[in-house]
């Protein structure tokens, strides 16, 4: 613990001209004190620390003096592809490898260059989550990203609706979609084949001893972006027909799922006398639908089904009632 404490020490001081023993106490989660023991320890073991004195002093190697202990574990060099994603890897438990990665790189980088990473998080930041929604770390996150790292299978007990199912798998990627946590996963015996697990579901997680020999031919990118179109298009069971103007042509894409918004207007006919076009819509539900284009308001009109056209005619009629009235309230 302590011998890693060190290193650490050096590199930060490596990295940077100078630091106060404030700073370097919070960046080792150590008291001054400890800073203090440490700086002796390494001038006693020829690390060339100096300490200046006063408000203004600190630490810092003197002479130009280059530590060869910044070679990358395979771990930290993993967690470095992803340092733009802090949650993710807090989640999934490669901070420390990921900030011991960045600490390495940063103390190999030439002096004039030793500014780059935080020039870099200054101006690029990934937010994953969705909007409105507090994110969760699923309890079993950790375990799973384990594996995944190690190739090792695991026994899971997963929730499927109001049942659960038992399952051997080998744990091929994680996918974080808008927040959520997925697994892409072969199961292994008689059902073998490549399935998509959410993280939350899981009820429980072990990770076994033995590993498994991945797929060379396995795209995880490829893989879940053929799942994602193929989930995409499996919820959209039901069609409209619906009339749009040229505004509502360019907003459909925002108001319903994009996948359908382009497929129907790929099938559109030619635009009518007025510009308008005639879109058959794949939906989830009628009900979905009224929601979803209700908000393109006057640039759409619905044709089919009739029981949608007359909600929609219905919503109209109430919506012209309230600003027909002079009174405002």
């Amino acid at each position: 613990m302590r011998a890693a404490r060190l290193i650490k020490m050096v590199l930060l001081l490596q990295s940077r001209p100078a630091m106060t023993a404030a700073e370097l106490a919070r960046e080792l989660e150590v008291s001054e004190r400890t800073v203090t023991r440490d700086a002796q320890a390494l001038s006693e073991a020829g690390v060339p620390v100096y300490a200046d004195r006063g408000r203004a002093g600190g630490y810092r190697l003197v002479g130009g003096y280059r530590t060869r202990l910044t070679g990358l574990a395979r771990s930290e060099a993993e967690a470095l592809f992803l340092s733009g994603v802090p949650g993710a890897l807090r989640e999934m438990g490669l901070e420390d490898a990921a900030s011991a990665a960045r600490l390495k790189v940063s103390a190999a980088l030439l002096p004039s260059l030793r500014d780059a990473p935080d020039s870099a998080a200054q101006r690029f930041h990934l937010d994953a989550p969705a909007w409105f929604r507090e994110p969760e770390t699923p309890a079993r996150l950790p375990v799973v990203a384990e594996a995944v790292w190690d190739d090792r299978r695991i026994d899971a007990v997963y929730r499927r609706g109001e049942d659960t199912v038992e399952r051997r798998l080998e744990p091929y990627g994680l996918v974080l979609k808008a927040g959520v946590w997925y697994l892409c996963a072969r199961v292994a015996g008689p059902r073998a084949g490549f399935r998509t697990y959410r993280i939350d579901r899981f009820e429980s997680v072990a990770a076994l001893d033995e590993r498994f020999d991945r797929d060379p031919d396995f795209d995880l990118p490829g893989f879940w972006a053929d799942q994602a179109e193929r989930f995409a298009r499996s919820i959209l069971r039901a069609e409209v027909v619906v009339r749009l103007s040229p505004d509502g042509v360019r907003r459909l894409p925002y108001a319903v799922d994009p996948l359908a918004a382009r497929d129907a207007l790929d099938d559109a006919g030619a635009p009518d006398a007025e510009g308008w076009v005639t879109v058959t819509l794949a939906v989830e539900s009628e009900e979905v639908a009224h929601s979803q284009l209700t908000a393109l308001g006057p640039e759409a009109e619905v044709l089919a089904p009739a029981s949608l056209r007359e909600r929609c005619a219905a919503d109209a009629a109430r919506l012209a009632a309230l600003y027909r009235r002079t009174d405002g309230g």
